[in-house]
């Protein structure tokens, strides 16, 4: 009797064991912030469509005091991010092999989430998606709004 409580707890066991090794590898993901626009996904770079951020080194400068918000822009981010899972949607590549995609946390738009934090422009070159984002980041002075800066397009022409 004793060998047959065995049998059924391994017959019970293996099953279990393999959904749950299955069901972490599919809802785990390599995720690395490189800045505020783009991310390393599961060994992708990807870039996020239609907006742009301050480079890691450009500063801002708030009542004389000079802001790291390249920095704060990434850290915005990684906040966001957390410990959710993100997911994105590719709409292809740019001329850096880099993907291009709209990205989401717990459905989201990461890219409207930073663009109304003020850390992140409409990048209107390429999409006029996030106009009214960053109408109500400005009306508010949020974020970068609230400072003395240099559109991210414009600090990497003087760089």
């Amino acid at each position: 009797m004793f060998s047959n409580k065995k049998k059924v707890i391994l017959v019970i066991s293996i099953p279990s064991l393999l959904l749950f090794l299955i069901f972490n590898q599919v809802s785990s993901q390599e995720l690395r912030v490189v800045d505020g626009d783009t991310i390393h996904l599961n060994g992708e770079k990807i870039r996020f469509t239609g907006i742009d951020t301050p480079e890691l080194k450009q500063t801002c400068v708030k009542e004389g005091f000079t802001e790291p918000c390249g920095i704060t822009a990434k850290e915005i981010l990684i906040k966001k991010i957390g410990d959710n899972k993100v997911e994105c949607i590719s709409e292809g590549k740019d001329r850096y092999e880099r993907t291009l995609a709209e990205c989401f946390v717990n459905g989201e738009s990461l890219s409207s989430y930073l663009v109304r934090r003020g850390y992140a422009f409409a990048y209107r070159r390429y999409s006029k998606k996030y106009i009214l984002d960053e109408d109500y980041a400005k009306a508010n002075q949020v974020g970068m709004w609230s400072m003395e800066f240099d559109y991210p397009w414009d600090y990497r022409k003087l760089k």
